[in-house]
């Protein structure tokens, strides 16, 4: 057997080595109906007045407002109705004194016009329209560019595309934008136990397991996971595996990283780029390694991950998803909404010098842990989420208040 861990390293310190990496980002356009959850590249101005005409706010009659003043129930004031003008409509005629105007929630208000009489306080009969409450210049009439003008900011670079930003993109006439391109991460699992679930599961053998899990993690924090692989248990295959995806931006492999005489990949990461963390004082998943490779004009971030798949998806949201998100531009928009506040079912315990994560099971607002090891496959079943003990915690009390975080993201 290979040596122990000497010089396990402080999560802190780690997340610290974390925060310091960086991967190019680059830029694409992409058909605006295809922009849902995309980050903007570039700022983005107004292409057009928003409205891009005068326009009518409510139902009713367009009017010159001086025509109106003193109409009231008692002493009602007749206008000529010369004209029916809907959405989508152009008017033809110009509002002149003792004329008017029908016009429907956002129809151009006509020339000569300056407000709007609302249907409800006029009597119609014929083409004679009762005016029986003045209005002044203006009233419910919405004037061009008063939403935004021409040229105006509208949003900024690293604005998360929603559905009501999306929408504001529509208005100005938006068919594409530039959005920062998805981060591509890598995928690999290690074990010569491993096989593919469409092979017949034989004596010895075990189904792979990380590569969808890990790879639909990846899709939750707003990056694209490349096609999800194998590699066996030695340096030809690890190293062969990982120069299949030098175009990747990340690579995240599973398994091998421990110090057993079959984890082979902190050697392979050593001889072509650099191993910056071999071990973390954490549980589960302490034989976690970080390293980078060689790349085009910055290296690629290689994350070691164990190959238990609990302490793998401990691994990856504890420490790769922070990263993931900061990268593809989706970081602060998660931390906003991520976590809630439960109390836990029972008292636990926490060896003391290691932080722990800690997967529950959430009914109704509390959480219960799940006390199974990293190697329980229905762990992951029943799991809602997760929270982490602090390294110089021991106890958290039967019906105290933690965070727990989703093991879900975007």
């Amino acid at each position: 057997m290979g040596k122990e861990f000497l010089n396990l390293m402080d999560p802190d310190d780690v997340k610290k080595i974390i925060d310091s990496l960086n991967i190019k980002r680059k830029i694409e356009n992409v058909n605006l109906s295809d922009a849902y959850q995309r980050v903007l590249a570039e700022d983005v101005y107004a292409a057009i007045d928003l409205p891009p005409f005068d326009r009518a706010s409510m139902d009713g009659y367009a009017v010159s407002a001086q025509d109106t003043f003193g109409a009231s129930e008692d002493n009602p004031i007749t206008l000529n109705l010369i004209e029916k003008i809907r959405a989508g409509d152009v008017p033809s005629k110009k509002v002149e004194k003792g004329t008017c105007s029908e016009v429907g929630t956002g129809a151009p208000m006509p020339d000569g016009s300056d407000a709007v009489v609302m249907v409800e306080v006029t009597d119609i009969k014929e083409n004679k329209v009762e005016i029986l409450e003045a209005v002044t210049p203006g009233t419910n009439r919405a004037i061009r560019g008063s939403d935004i003008e021409k040229g105006k900011f509208l949003l900024s670079e690293g604005t998360l595309l929603t559905a009501d930003k999306i929408g504001a993109l529509s208005a100005i006439g938006l068919d594409k934008i530039s959005v920062f391109a998805k981060p591509t991460v890598a995928v690999i699992s290690t074990g010569n136990e491993l096989i593919k679930p469409d092979e017949e599961l034989q004596h010895g053998k075990l189904y792979d397991i990380n590569s969808e899990s890990i790879s639909n993690a990846v899709k939750s924090c707003g990056c694209i996971p490349l096609a999800s692989t194998i590699a066996k248990d030695d340096y030809t295959s690890i190293k062969n595996k990982i120069d299949q995806y030098k175009h990747a931006d990340v690579i995240i492999t599973s398994g091998g990283t421990s110090a057993g005489a079959g984890d082979v990949l902190s050697q392979v990461v050593d001889d072509i780029g650099e191993v910056l963390v071999h071990g973390i004082s954490v549980k589960p998943g302490k034989p976690t390694l970080i390293g980078t490779l060689p790349g085009g004009d910055v290296d690629i971030i290689l994350f070691g991950l164990p190959g238990y798949p609990v302490s793998a998806l401990m691994i990856f949201h504890g420490f790769v998803a922070p990263f993931l998100r900061g990268v593809a531009g989706v970081k602060k928009f998660m931390e906003k909404k991520e976590g809630s506040a439960l109390k836990l079912s029972r008292r636990y315990h926490s060896a003391r010098g290691r932080s722990h994560f800690v997967l529950v099971k959430i009914d109704e607002d509390v959480a219960h842990p799940i006390l199974k090891d990293s190697g329980a496959i229905t762990a992951l079943a029943e799991a809602d989420g997760y929270f982490e003990v602090p390294k110089n915690v021991e106890i958290i009390e039967k019906d105290e208040e933690i965070k727990v975080m989703p093991l879900s993201g975007l």
